[in-house]
């Protein structure tokens, strides 16, 4: 990695739309932001594909008699880096170049996917390489996340950042139809080799894509900022020119930390549903690999309608997203009465849209609150915060799952959704204050960005069609 000395030209200069006709999509327009873009593509997607076909290699052919405990492992060290190295990622986010961060988290994944598929050729791979593998992975995919998100303004300009937020989040989408479609099929058909060596792949193209994209200096970007007069120029920490502590960033945003808190609360009960996937398919659908194949590439479908959707959900964004919960609870709650396959899938369509379109509300509202000097501590920390309960979630219900039927999972899910949704609405209720902001920079930003959002679902909608 190299400090952030390293002299970029400025990422859209050649690449702003000119003043006639509809503009394209900025995945098109700006050459740098579609490069990074398509590298997140294939870095989350290689890593969906990983977690839907290892979680089903276990429950299917690995562990029989304790299939929901080990899935329920294998997803909490898949979701503890992104906790525990929150400190790390937020120091080495903030210290170095950010492409250099990008490429170097991509390149790593990629040798790491590659050597468990050269070990997976012989006979006999133990279940601890598979987990170890998954860690790096993992810890690599720590790295790269927030480490984009808050690269976003050294690629875009100002009033591009919800579009921008909006291709970023329909990535998350596009991995889980991918993931969802490849992963256990590949390990029905080819093993864990095929499935490791099809990550790989996926990974050093991405370094390859992110080292050609260039990037806006970090002092261009912030300047860049000021002149658009985005929030992110604002703030005590921009202008004392520091970054405080990831304590002092959620201290003095108590609006932010309570709607963190309430997701937390939330994933505790819908991060659930990537163990129980495999569990109902094996024990209540009785169905395989392709089965899987569609229950996830349902889930992945909903959230990248939601993700491009998310902004025309009227209301304020705690009351907007305390009814998106609602409807989730219940989505994720009717398999365990309905124990039917179209029943689960139309359902996991439902959760993911509303997965989707909370989160496309929420991180552009992040992303005009949050001070530009503390973006690299908060989505780091933000990250961390909404990850804390996914090791929690596996663990305990995979362990139920040895012991309670997946249709009474679904159940705990629903009810367990509804507190966090109350309290979420009741946060809305009683500060509106932040909404008002963001209705105001939305103002500010024009019906430019909504009118991008068409642009932008039409483009999503050919890659997610042609993976159908």
């Amino acid at each position: 990695m190299t400090a952030l000395t390293e002299p970029q030209a400025p990422a859209g200069a050649a690449d702003r739309p000119g003043t006639g006709g509809r503009r394209l999509p900025l995945v098109l327009r700006n050459r740098a932001f579609g490069a990074v873009w398509l590298g997140q593509v294939l870095t989350q997607g290689a890593g969906r594909m990983f977690q839907v076909g290892v979680s089903w290699w276990l429950v299917a052919y690995a562990v029989q008699d304790a299939g929901g405990l080990a899935s329920g492992l294998f997803m909490a060290v898949c979701t503890l880096p992104a906790v525990a190295l929150a400190p790390l990622v937020a120091r080495a986010v903030g210290r170095f170049a950010h492409r250099s961060v990008l490429r170097t988290a991509a390149a790593a994944a990629g040798a790491a996917a590659a050597g468990l598929a050269l070990w997976a050729q012989g006979s006999g791979l133990p279940v601890a390489a598979v987990y170890g593998a998954a860690l790096a992975l993992a810890t690599c995919q720590a790295f790269f996340d927030p480490c984009l998100t808050t690269s976003v303004p050294e690629l875009v300009d100002d009033a591009d950042i919800e579009s921008a937020t909006g291709f970023e989040l329909s990535t998350q989408s596009l991995a889980g139809l991918g993931g969802a479609l490849l992963g256990a099929l590949a390990v029905d058909r080819a093993g864990v080799a095929g499935l490791a060596a099809g990550c790989a792949a996926a990974y050093l193209l991405a370094a390859v894509l992110v080292a050609t994209a260039r990037f806006r200096t970090a002092a261009a970007a912030h300047a860049a900022a000021a002149a658009g007069g985005g929030a992110g120029a604002d703030g005590p920490a921009a202008v004392a020119g520091q970054r405080r502590t990831l304590r002092g960033i959620l201290g003095e945003l108590p609006y932010v930390r309570r709607i963190l808190i309430c997701f937390t609360a939330a994933n505790l009960f819908t991060a659930a549903v990537f163990v129980v996937i495999p569990l109902y398919t094996r024990s209540v659908l009785r169905g395989g690999g392709g089965t899987v194949a569609l229950l996830e590439a349902s889930l992945g479908t909903g959230a990248l309608i939601g993700a491009f959707t998310g902004t025309r959900v009227p209301g304020r964004p705690a009351v907007a997203g305390a009814y998106c919960l609602g409807l989730m609870a219940v989505a994720l709650a009717l398999p365990g009465l309905a124990p039917l396959r179209p029943v689960f899938a139309g359902c996991l369509v439902v959760a993911g849209w509303c997965a989707g379109a909370v989160s496309v509300r929420f991180v552009a509202l992040f992303q005009r609150l949050v001070p530009a000097a503390d973006k690299p501590g908060f989505f780091a920390v933000m990250q961390a915060v909404l990850g804390a309960s996914l090791p929690v979630a596996s663990l305990v219900f995979g362990s139920a799952g040895d012991h309670l039927s997946p249709q009474t999972l679904c159940l705990v899910q629903g009810v367990g959704l509804l507190p966090a949704a109350c309290a979420l609405a009741l946060l809305g209720r009683h500060h509106p204050e932040p909404a008002e902001a963001e209705a105001g920079a939305r103002a500010a930003a024009g019906t430019g960005a909504e009118a991008e959002a068409d642009a932008v679902g039409g483009a999503a909608a050919r890659p997610a069609g042609g993976a159908r």
